[in-house]
């Protein structure tokens, strides 16, 4: 009986959609439960979780009620819930891999990532996700078999008014719950966990894309006249350079290599008593190196292209999203290839083994002043020779040397590698070293891909040594982001000798150190530096040692081995480190012992809110400019704009080998220097794929012929 009163009820237009409404609201209190980390600390809190879901779920579901014919209605209602359930199950995905919330800017901006992606979303995506799914598909099943009869009469227009009347009430009801928990609730919007905990995902959602609405008004108002602050802000912190370092490196080569997900505790790390990463233990420890213990990634989520954006610009990423994403399409930069191409003459380059598109690397490139893009296009890209975020890092840096060595010199150039990037999965014939025990895989494999990188930057060093180019160049490495993700990292605490038990917030944050190193041969005063900075301070530093000052540029970060550099390391969600101690939300925790100072001395609240201070104004000044796209009204002396418009990326070898045939003796490539013979016979690796699917000396003969039979236009490439 109860059961045909259940049909009877779901076989009407009210009961269809408080059939829906109802197992909605099931599902993303099971998500909020299981997948998401959002710090319910109380019985309220738990009771405002309960709730946040129902307001917008009638009100979303509750477009349907307004449709009087009868399909149409269904369909609408059918089509809002697998909407909705998209939404939570791609929150779901997204958080697993970030700890984070998708704002407007990351959905926006899919597409620009996703083209870069193949199957690392399966890889996030767990057996107990059926439950995200498994109602649709049982409430289509019975649309389908008409289990679900369809309900031909409509509702009155103000009974699908009072249902969204009521789910406004109880939005504001929630709301109100909230703000009595946290106050100001919708101000202080620094952490996104708040707002899904207090409001939603759908309310979260909405209220992202209002701040994005908002942000791109204030973008179309913004004037020079709001630059004023961060003139000031960038002229009080700029950091005279250290005159022992300032021009060590000046006219030698630059070239950078962005070591992917790779975390400094890998440094000097041993694995069942043998090092992980032997080479670069060595590179570390070199006297002609100089390496950074305490040295952090400041990323959020645009991940590998914050730290990119950081590296080459000195400004923040985006409190949401990627900036290269979001804005490096239609932004003005004032970044390093530029600089360096019109001050001292540069080529620069890009190599990468992943599709141009991937986080909009195509367009930023060009806004950036980079000159050659070598993208997926111009490697042999064979299944056998890729990994889950494109070319084998082995033959990225053996398969570059055809276009390196026409360079002129000197040149920037910096090496994306990819293959120790989560999953962290290597095929069995470039696997030689032993993974770990635990019982998450993603952790067991990542000492695996780790060593793999390690052989591969020491095959590459190997060949500029015997290149001839070792000498004269500069070689930077760093960690662009953490590769083990905060809610994997008790798995991994027992092999640093740490307690699960009592790993905390404070532990999360010392995760967050990423090698940094700058290998200058023939400096002899090297070695491990212990002052704190992050990503923001590689491009002064750098442009110092270079022997270019940056105070004309407005930077956000300091020179590091400047006296005035400021040891304040600000990260994304407004939390900070220095080297006494770390502030996490209202939390300070003492570096050496590591335990919460729960009475601090009025000095040490007074310097906390300092930095605090500091730190939150930094970020939004970063914001600003990169949001309103301020640099466009800002021209340092000698600085030219760069066009974008100089710039094609589908041609760049004939490009390259047509300005050495302009040079001709003035030509500085390696190439020339060498007599015009290739130096790939200088590269010796191990990977077994050069000897089956990468033909490298095939590749070189293909590519020699598209350049001599494709003209192209060198425009302001050629060396200035």
């Amino acid at each position: 009986m109860a059961w045909q009163k259940f049909r009877n009820f779901i076989n009407t237009r009210w009961g269809f959609f408080t059939l829906i409404c109802t197992l909605f609201w099931i599902k993303t209190i099971l998500v909020y439960l299981i997948d998401f980390n959002l710090g319910v600390s109380s019985a309220y809190q738990l009771l405002i979780l309960l709730i946040n879901p129902i307001a917008t779920t009638l009100l979303l579901s509750g477009i349907s009620l307004y449709t009087k014919r009868t399909l149409p209605f269904y369909i609408t209602a059918v089509l809002i819930y697998i909407a909705n359930t998209a939404l939570l199950l791609f929150n779901v995905i997204y958080y697993r891999e970030f700890t984070d919330f998708m704002t407007m800017n990351v959905i926006f901006g899919y597409s620009a990532v996703s083209q870069g992606l193949s199957t690392s979303s399966l890889s996030l995506l767990k057996p107990a996700d059926i439950i995200i799914v498994i109602d649709v598909i049982l409430v289509l099943l019975g649309l389908v078999t008409r289990f679900i009869k369809l309900d031909p009469r409509p509702l009155r227009t103000r009974e699908a008014a009072a249902v969204s009347s009521l789910a406004i009430m109880l939005f504001f009801f929630n709301l109100t719950l909230g703000e009595i928990d946290r106050p100001q609730l919708l101000v202080r919007t620094f952490d996104r966990n708040y707002l899904v905990k207090y409001l939603g995902i759908d309310a979260f959602t909405v209220y992202d894309g209002l701040k994005t609405a908002r942000t791109n008004q204030a973008r179309s108002k913004a004037s020079s006249a709001n630059l004023n602050q961060i003139i000031d802000f960038t002229q009080q912190n700029y950091a005279q350079p250290d005159t022992k370092k300032f021009g060590i490196a000046k006219g030698k080569n630059v070239i950078i290599i962005h070591l992917e997900s790779f975390q400094q505790f890998l440094i000097n790390y041993k694995l069942n008593d043998k090092e992980v990463t032997p080479f670069l233990n060595s590179l570390y420890n070199d006297k002609s190196t100089y390496s950074f213990a305490n040295f952090f990634n400041q990323v959020g989520q645009g991940k590998t292209s914050d730290a990119e954006n950081m590296l080459e610009t000195s400004t923040y990423g985006l409190p949401q999203g990627s900036l290269f994403s979001a804005l490096g399409t239609d932004n003005t930069f004032e970044g390093a290839p530029a600089i360096l191409n019109q001050t001292q003459g540069y080529s620069t380059a890009v190599f990468h083994g992943n599709k141009g598109s991937f986080w909009n690397r195509d367009n930023v490139y060009k806004n950036l002043g980079y000159q050659y893009f070598f993208d997926a296009s111009y490697y042999n890209t064979d299944a056998n020779n890729l990994t889950e975020y494109g070319l084998k890092d082995k033959l990225l840096f053996h398969d570059s040397v055809k276009y390196l060595e026409r360079l002129q010199q000197p040149f920037y150039a910096k090496f994306i590698t990819v293959s120790n990037h989560f999953p962290f999965e290597l095929d069995e014939q470039n696997t030689s070293f032993d993974k770990a025990d635990t019982s998450d895989n993603s952790v067991n494999n990542y000492f695996v891909t780790a060593h793999y990188l390690d052989q591969a930057v020491e095959e590459f060093f190997n060949y500029l040594k015997k290149s001839g180019l070792y000498d004269n160049s500069v070689i930077v490495l760093y960690g662009d982001h953490y590769g083990i993700s905060d809610s994997r990292n008790l798995k991994l605490a027992p092999l640093l000798n740490k307690s699960a038990d009592t790993w905390n917030s404070f532990d999360d944050m010392q995760m967050q150190r990423v090698p940094f190193m700058i290998h200058i041969p023939g400096v002899t005063d090297g070695g491990v530096q212990t002052q704190y900075g992050g990503e923001i301070d590689v491009l002064p530093t750098l442009l110092h040692l270079l022997g270019i000052n940056s105070q004309s540029y407005l930077q956000f970060g300091t020179d590091l081995f400047s006296p005035q550099h400021k040891q304040v390391v600000a990260f994304r969600n407004g939390d900070y480190t220095s080297p006494d101690v770390s502030v996490i939300g209202n939390k300070i925790y003492d570096n050496n012992s590591g335990q919460e100072i729960t009475h601090p001395s009025a000095k040490l609240q007074k310097e906390v809110k300092a930095n605090q201070e500091y730190t939150a104004h930094a970020l939004s000044l970063s914001d600003s400019l990169n949001n309103k796209n301020l640099l466009r009204f800002y021209v340092p002396n000698g600085f030219t704009p760069v066009d974008p418009k100089n710039y094609d990326y589908k041609n760049d070898f004939a490009a390259i080998t047509q300005i050495q045939s302009i040079l001709q003796r003035k030509s500085t490539s390696l190439w020339s220097k060498n007599d015009n013979h290739t130096t790939i016979d200088d590269y010796k690796s191990d990977a077994p794929e050069l000897k089956t699917t990468d033909k490298n000396d095939k590749s070189v003969a293909q590519t020699e012929s598209k350049a001599s039979s494709t003209p192209t236009s060198t425009g302001n490439k050629t060396q200035q």
